[in-house]
């Protein structure tokens, strides 16, 4: 048995992610081009290429159980971790099911909050997470052809400090002359809340 585990083993880590990570990054971005063109039909068969590429489905396993932070928070299962066969069995479990992945429920914990109230955090399961990495890994490239460029949340690879940096070099004595303001907004009344 302990010969099995040390070869489970040696295959996860004798795996080429560098190569994984270049294939997908590939076809991310054709998926980002097509849709970029307008050819919706070609961008949603990258993205199933995507969803059934080997590839994916492993960096998807081996984010969400190597490289998250939450990556030892149990879901309903109870299952903390994934030895390294069970990250095989999951691959292949994804490989089968990808396109009609049944969630399992979800584990509440309850947080609490400064005012002395709590919140609920649910937690899926690390098959759940897995499958959310694989299709976030097909998705993403898409929501990102269509963002504005100078649009800074909730994106990879962007920040605050970005947006800071372009108001910078866009703001400076130096910069457009006399042309530049700024206009400051207030837009509260806008938004409408149901007391």
């Amino acid at each position: 048995m302990i010969g099995h585990i040390e070869n489970y083993s040696e295959s996860w880590k004798s795996l080429p992610w560098k190569k994984f990570r270049r294939d997908l990054f590939r076809l991310q971005k054709r998926v980002f081009k097509a849709v970029q063109a307008g050819n919706k039909r070609k961008a949603m068969s990258l993205q199933r290429l995507i969803l059934k590429s080997t590839a994916a489905r492993l960096l998807a396993i081996r984010q969400v159980s190597q490289l998250n932070a939450g990556k030892k928070t149990a879901g309903i299962d109870g299952k903390k971790s994934l030895t390294f066969k069970e990250r095989f069995e999951l691959e292949e479990l994804l490989k089968v099911s990808s396109n009609n992945w049944k969630h399992q429920k979800l584990r509440s914990v309850f947080i609490p909050k400064k005012d002395g109230s709590k919140r609920t955090l649910k937690i899926p399961t690390i098959a759940d997470r897995a499958w959310q990495c694989l299709a976030k890994l097909a998705i993403e490239p898409a929501h990102e052809a269509l963002f504005h460029e100078r649009s800074y949340g909730f994106r990879p690879g962007r920040a605050a400090h970005d947006a800071q940096k372009f108001l910078f070099v866009n703001l400076n004595s130096n910069a457009n002359g006399i042309n530049k303001r700024v206009i400051e907004l207030d837009i509260e009344k806008c938004v409408r809340r149901d007391s």
